[in-house]
């Protein structure tokens, strides 16, 4: 699969804009920089491209930039999105929210959510819809596609 994401940093003008897109969510708070929509688009085009360690280190990247509220806040966004979709999540329940904190521990849930059901974030991002509002998703989204990219990209130079 991660074949695919070479492929598509490959064609100049999918590099060019993953390129800007990576430098826009570098350049400010993990949230800003692009719109909803596109934030799905980019997540949509990489995150299935990825092995789970792959995806596991974008998602551990893209949380230390995060606040631990938006961590928080994404955590348990993330349990109850998953819960409510029949997924099982490890790790939730007494002392969750110190977990949530920890961008590794984190990741590693965020992972096992993507592998359990890889299309869960993308069902619930649908065409940038709601999920994208709330800017600890935002932030979330966005940075494991920004992550998983700016790593191809540096192992492609």
């Amino acid at each position: 699969m991660f074949d695919m994401l070479k492929q598509m940093l490959g064609n100049p003008q999918t590099q060019s804009a993953l390129t800007d897109f990576v430098t826009r969510y570098n350049q400010g708070p993990p949230q800003e920089g692009y719109t909803n929509q596109e934030t799905a688009d980019v997540y949509n085009r990489v995150a299935p491209s990825l092995s789970p360690d792959q995806y596991r280190e974008a998602a551990e990247q893209a949380f230390a930039n995060m606040s631990p509220q938006q961590r928080e806040q994404f955590g348990e966004w993330l349990c109850q999105q998953a819960q409510s979709r029949g997924v099982g999540v490890s790790g939730t329940g007494a002392g969750s929210q110190q977990q949530y904190q920890d961008p590794g521990a984190l990741a590693r849930m965020t992972t096992q959510v993507h592998q359990q059901q890889p299309d869960l974030l993308s069902q619930v991002l649908g065409g940038g819809g709601e999920a994208l509002q709330n800017p600890f998703v935002k932030a979330a989204v966005a940075g494991v596609a920004a992550m998983a990219v700016q790593r191809m990209l540096g192992q492609n130079r």
